[in-house]
């Protein structure tokens, strides 16, 4: 009788120990690009405990060139993604399942610049320049649209593939660099030199940036999974603009060669991108996801449409 009472008592402490271990949903979210201040939000939502708080134990991975997200998500050992909204779209096209949960930046921090010596400050100025191209991506994407809305002939530029490196600008070599106001149009500025800046919304050109998203399957099987998680993302990013400086000194933490000075000015340069309107931050809406689908197929980049609605949900924005 005591053996079996001993027994019974090991084999709930072995199950209750079990039940703990067991009690936090482990998710991985793959972001976009290398750890930066771009992605501060989810870095906070981590520090501060949101996703503990959700019963949630979160692995945040970086992304970049050999990790891209919409592959990493959609081969199904990551659970959640940060790619460009038109990456959904043109996944959709393909047969990818993936679905937009909610839009992190609103402004597109894409951008063209030169530096202010050189007097460049319009597309028209392009004309006869040797113009940085980013092949093969949204980048060239909005810039073209750029060039169409400005009404310029690509035929008269000097168009150069480039890649990420600035020296090619700085040097001179290339007089208009595709980069990003959070990034690149930083570092320039770091290093000395005045810019002068081209907006693609200035010409009606307003994708959204960084999206968050899952899988059909995800959405499917696990609903509360992604209501939990998406709600304390959204209160990581509500508290990393509230508190930028911090955030900044959270951001620090995830990479060795990662200063603060710099991710706070990152984090300054993103507000009124992440920001842009009244909205809270992950909003969007059919018309601009539509707008984006014209856009993308027009220029060649979207092969079929897909149906908007299915693309993304604000379901669990609520």
């Amino acid at each position: 009788m005591f053996r079996l009472l001993v027994t019974s008592l090991l084999a709930a402490l072995v199950s209750g120990l079990s039940g703990s271990a067991q009690a936090a949903d482990s998710v991985t979210i793959r972001l976009k690009w290398f750890n930066q201040a771009q992605f501060a939000g989810f870095y906070v939502a981590k520090d501060k405990g949101f996703y503990k708080s959700a019963g949630l134990d979160v692995d945040i991975q970086p992304g970049g060139p050999d990790f891209p997200a919409i592959q990493m998500v959609a081969g199904g050992n990551e659970q959640f993604g940060v790619t460009g909204a038109d990456q959904i779209l043109i996944a959709r096209s393909k047969g990818v399942p993936v679905v937009a949960l909610a839009v992190i930046y609103r402004r597109n921090p894409f951008v063209l610049f030169s530096l202010a010596k050189s007097g460049i400050k319009a597309p028209a100025d392009y004309v006869g320049k040797n113009v940085g191209v980013k092949i093969g991506g949204n980048e060239e994407l909005i810039y073209r649209a750029v060039l169409a809305k400005a009404k310029v002939d690509k035929s008269k530029l000097n168009e150069i593939p480039v890649k990420f490196d600035l020296a090619p600008l700085l040097s001179g070599a290339v007089d208009v660099w595709p980069g990003y106001l959070i990034n690149e149009v930083l570092a320039a500025r770091e290093k000395g030199f005045a810019v002068n800046v081209v907006s693609p919304s200035d010409y009606g050109i307003d994708l959204y940036a960084d999206t968050l998203f899952t899988t059909e399957r995800m959405l499917q099987e696990k609903p509360d999974v992604v209501r939990k998680f998406v709600a304390a993302t959204l209160e990581g990013w509500a508290a990393a603009i509230a508190a930028p400086e911090e955030a900044a000194k959270i951001t620090v933490r995830y990479g060795a060669k990662l200063t603060y000075d710099h991710e706070l000015a990152m984090m300054k340069a993103s507000l009124p991108l992440l920001r842009p309107d009244s909205d809270p931050v992950g909003a969007m809406d059919a018309a601009r996801w539509s707008a984006a689908q014209d856009l993308l197929v027009a220029a060649g980049f979207q092969k079929s449409r897909v149906e908007i609605a299915r693309a993304f949900t604000t379901q669990f924005l609520k």
